[in-house]
């Protein structure tokens, strides 16, 4: 599987996934000591979107991105992909 190299790609990529279907999307987010690297996806079982940083000032990025995908989770409103 190959990685975006730009946070903004992925995370536009990985938005408009959500967004597309909702209910079948995952997210996963898993930090490999040995590496020193943080490693994001994003799959709806048929596109997957992964991004990899070893930049520790991308945890902010991170962080508010996963807060905003929570915030459209939790959000009573449903966007069709109409």
């Amino acid at each position: 599987m190959t990685y975006i190299n730009s946070w903004e790609e992925f995370e536009k990529a990985a938005e408009m996934l959500y967004l597309q279907d909702p209910m079948k999307v995952r997210y996963t987010m898993k930090y490999r000591h040995c590496e020193g690297c943080l490693c994001l996806k994003l799959t709806n079982d048929s596109v997957c979107v992964q991004y990899k940083t070893e930049i520790i000032q991308d945890l902010k990025k991170i962080e508010k991105f996963i807060n905003n995908l929570m915030r459209h989770m939790a959000s009573k409103e449903h966007v069709s992909g109409k």
